[in-house]
């Protein structure tokens, strides 16, 4: 008699915003994907470049997280096929993977008239990241930010997204920060990033006007065109657009997308980025850039662009793509900022270059790292 066939381990992934648009497209994409049901359409670690890395299967992959909302995921699920970032029925055919995974999410915090202090809340965090790994008998899990942005922090006390990222490292799990918001760049959590031993990477994950720039910014450099104004505008709606008409958190995001033009450019030309909240958009964004410019012999030139995009269909990808990479770092021993995965984000950490070109041939020979049975 044969040997049964050994399963492949399961890895978690654990969301914070665990219920918002992104995480709901990223439970559902994920069982959809599995079960046959949609092609992996933008999701780069199903490419030939990574079919040696040894990733997690998307059948192994189990999800929990954290949010201070209320709305059950298959309810949010149905919000979104009725908006058109799903597709029709899909709620419906995966609602025993959405249902699985509502069932592993913990309230989050801090919520309102809040009585524990820092230390406490990320005690409780760890305590539920922890208890996901050993219910659900997993080999690791990576935690992921996709919450609302939230302003810069302004005072002494660590803000509700490094809560977080301290909880996932005390917890032994890898960590990406997919937001603006601040996570593990807070100055009281580098002591912990760096003794952990833990692989994570961030910031702000590169989804549309910024992924745009970071190609375009090459091109005006290596042709020797002087870019005179870079100006843009966005208009989006749902979570996003209403956390962005905070001016502090809306800054906090401009800040990576005029970084990309400041590290390709080499310079930061004049101009402005506006977010404008539109709420009848919902998940939908348009992202509009205007950019001037000399050619030859002073010549002005004008090139504009538009970007028309659902923020979750465009983000969901590539948190998948990101919690297999982490997950595969972590079972390979790496630990620390990890640059290599700078392809997914507007403010890389570690030392990265900004044009996505380069980005993309970094990822493409840690995925050839990746493939390695062991070593560093």
């Amino acid at each position: 008699m044969s040997a049964p066939r050994q399963l492949p381990p399961r890895v978690g992934v654990w969301l914070i915003g665990a219920r918002g648009s992104v995480a709901t497209t990223v439970v559902a994409g994920c069982a959809a994907l599995t079960a046959g049901l949609r092609p992996p359409t933008g999701l780069v670690t199903e490419t030939p470049a990574f079919a040696d890395s040894r990733l997690p299967a998307l059948s192994s992959l189990v999800f929990g997280g954290h949010d201070t909302l209320d709305c059950p995921l298959p309810k949010r699920a149905e919000q979104l096929a009725a908006g058109g970032v799903l597709p029709p029925g899909l709620p419906a055919a995966v609602e025993a993977e959405l249902d699985a995974a509502e069932r592993e999410i913990r309230p989050g915090g801090p919520l309102p008239g809040e009585t524990r202090d820092e230390e406490q809340l990320i005690a409780a965090f760890a305590t539920d990241m922890r208890d996901f790994v050993r219910r659900n008998g997993l080999a690791r899990a990576v935690v992921v930010n996709v919450a609302s942005t939230e302003p810069a922090p302004t005072g002494p006390s660590l803000p509700a997204s490094s809560l977080y990222a301290a909880a996932a490292l005390r917890a032994g799990c890898p960590y990406v920060n997919f937001t603006p918001s601040t996570g593990l760049h807070h100055p009281d959590l580098a002591t912990l990033a760096v003794s952990s031993g833990l692989p994570y990477a961030g910031r702000d994950g590169k989804t549309g006007q910024t992924l745009l720039r970071s190609v375009l910014g090459p091109m005006f450099a290596q042709r020797a065109l002087a870019v005179r104004a870079w100006s843009g505008t966005n208009l989006l709606g749902g979570g996003d657009g209403a956390a962005l008409a905070d001016p502090a958190a809306a800054a906090a995001k401009n800040a990576g997308k005029e970084r990309v033009l400041a590290d390709t450019l080499g310079t930061v030309p004049e101009g402005q980025v506006h977010i404008d909240d539109v709420p009848a958009l919902g998940d939908w964004k348009s992202a509009w850039d205007h950019i001037a410019f000399d050619g030859f012999l002073g010549t002005r030139m004008i090139l504009q662009t538009i970007w028309q995009g659902c923020d979750s269909a465009l983000a969901a990808p590539l948190v998948l793509d990101l919690a297999r990479l982490l997950a595969r770092a972590h079972e390979r021993g790496l630990s620390g900022p990890r640059p290599e995965l700078a392809f997914f984000f507007k403010d890389p950490v570690g030392d990265a270059p900004a044009s996505l070109a380069e980005q993309y041939a970094e990822l493409e020979s840690f995925a050839r790292r990746l493939s390695a049975e062991d070593g560093r």
